[in-house]
């Protein structure tokens, strides 16, 4: 069995409830294409929540646990929508959904810069200039305010879903 720390990612300045989330574009994947496309056009086409969820490289254990986890829970069917963000390539997320059969649509942003204004990026152990996002979850209405918002301290770390589904409006 493969073994693993628990490891402390220490404080993170992500925006709080009230404040507005960092604009971004960046190749919006779906499992038959990609294109660029902004947090603001995102949110506008929708009239309900956009439930952002930051998890780390595809080929993860933690990013697999966390989309299995949402996939099961039927948030793409209770959410305004649900849209994921990994240090991934397009090409990657291509594949992660198709193999997964994921009803998602991700951002790609390999070079984490996403994470980075988000207040969530971490360095990766032993491996420099490589960093992912850590696990979390925000709510964004059509303005870009933040309503909810759920962040890892620890890796690995996961919400407790059901507390999660009741703070982001998801009951």
């Amino acid at each position: 069995m493969l073994g693993f720390d628990v490891v402390d990612l220490g404080p993170a300045d992500y925006p709080d409830p009230g404040e507005t989330a960092p604009a971004f574009t960046r190749p919006l994947v779906t499992d038959e294409f990609w294109e660029d496309r902004s947090l603001s056009a995102l949110v506008d086409e929708c009239d309900g929540p956009t439930i952002l969820v930051f998890t780390p490289m595809t080929g993860s254990f933690l990013a697999k646990y966390v989309w299995d986890e949402l996939t099961a829970r039927d948030w793409d069917e209770r959410a305004g929508q649900v849209v994921g963000l990994t240090a991934s390539t397009p090409y990657e997320v291509t594949r992660f959904i198709e193999d997964n059969d994921y009803p998602f649509r991700f951002f790609a942003d390999p070079s984490n810069e996403v994470a980075e204004s988000y207040g969530i990026a971490h360095d990766l152990d032993g491996m420099t200039g490589i960093s992912e996002p850590r696990v979390a979850f925000f709510a964004i209405d059509a303005d870009r305010t933040v309503e909810s918002a759920w962040v890892a301290t620890d890796w690995p770390e996961f919400p407790d879903y059901d507390d999660l589904e009741t703070d982001l409006g998801l009951e």
